[in-house]
């Protein structure tokens, strides 16, 4: 019977198999930056008969300070024979209260649908499929100015008849070049294709800076899922969330 540890290390030292974590999801990553904050998280390597074949992640602060959570795990092809006790050990010796993952990532999400319970989706994830050409009657789009440090690309409005309709943006705070598309319509400018048409130029914003548009909404919110379709987004992975 093989020999399965996890033991803690510093979050520098699970850098290299991150990368390796990335090159196989390629796509936005939505918890990318936790690495990056200091204090954010608390990380496991895992070993195999004294070899080290991956990592195991854990978010402790922000929204999480109280509430220690799983949320990123890579084990080397070879060795996921040992997924089961591979995670079951991060458990033992991490003691979450919660696991969140992307769907995509079907480790991990094999993981939360065999040990966590009130599975609950959070967020549905867009990638860009299509490019469009959507055009509204009288309405332009400009970049406000002073606005950099709001958002990387700027903050950008739709405007009608010289009043402001909708605003939105580019955010970079996930794994690049990934870039999220946010965006808001005035209430009294709704249901005329704003929205739509500002996520469309958002994207051309997005890669004209050599960058890749994504975008995310609530699963609930059926008007910013018909938007992001219209734009050409298509969903492709939900957010999950599970107690331990």
């Amino acid at each position: 019977m093989a020999s399965i540890q996890c033991i803690a290390c510093p979050v520098e030292e699970i850098g290299h198999w991150r990368e390796l974590y990335r090159q196989e999801m390629n796509c936005q990553i939505v918890h990318d930056s936790f690495c990056a904050r200091p204090g954010w998280v608390r990380a496991w390597q895992f070993f195999v008969d004294g070899v080290a074949v991956g990592y195991g992640s854990l978010v402790v602060a922000g929204p999480w300070q109280n509430a220690p959570t799983v949320y990123e795990m890579f084990v080397l092809p070879h060795f996921r024979c040992h997924a089961f006790t591979l995670f079951e050990t991060l458990l033992s010796a991490s003691q979450p209260v919660g696991i969140e993952v992307q769907s995509n990532d079907s480790l991990i999400t094999v993981m939360l649908h065999a040990y966590a319970r009130e599975i609950k989706t959070q967020s549905i994830l867009f990638h860009d499929c299509r490019t469009t050409s959507l055009a509204v009657s009288s309405a332009t789009i400009r970049r406000l100015e002073n606005t950099e440090g709001f958002a990387e690309a700027g903050e950008w409005i739709a405007e009608v008849d010289g009043e402001i309709a909708a605003k939105g943006g580019v955010l970079f705070h996930y794994n690049r070049p990934y870039g999220d598309i946010y965006m808001e319509v005035a209430e009294n400018f709704r249901r005329r294709g704003l929205g739509s048409y500002l996520v469309q130029e958002l994207k051309r914003v997005a890669y004209q800076s050599g960058n890749v548009p994504a975008a995310r909404c609530n699963p609930a919110n059926l008007a910013s899922r018909r938007t992001l379709q219209k734009a050409g987004f298509a969903p492709y992975a939900n957010l999950l969330a599970g107690d331990l």
